[in-house]
């Protein structure tokens, strides 16, 4: 049987600024904005609600122990040096998007 998540969570994006970029027709076309507007009316119509987060790092942080993890976009492994991990670099970043949609860690 499946869960239904309470919360979804996801990068705050600075759609207009990166509309500005080289990557603008690309931007543009995916629809983003409007992405993320009907999935915010679609989960408060579910009873669920959504978190934008600050996208900083999400990529470079590691997942598992926190160390930044400095890595070119054509890297696509999350290699941590400090604590071994080794994971997808977009899965190691939806897990940072996902614990800081959480906040902090209470003892």
């Amino acid at each position: 049987m499946l869960s239904k998540a309470e919360v979804i969570a996801h990068e705050k994006l600075n759609i207009k600024g990166l509309a500005k970029t080289r990557l603008s027709k690309s931007i543009n076309d995916a629809g983003w904005g409007q992405f993320l507007t009907i999935l915010t009316v679609k989960a408060g119509n579910a009873g669920q609600k959504t978190i934008a987060v600050n996208p900083k790092n999400t990529s470079q942080d590691c997942s598992n122990c926190g160390e930044k993890v400095p890595k070119e976009l054509s890297q696509r492994t999350h290699s941590c040096p400090h604590c071994g991990t080794v994971i997808d670099r977009d899965v190691n970043a939806a897990i940072n998007i996902k614990n800081r949609a959480a906040g902090p860690r209470r003892p």
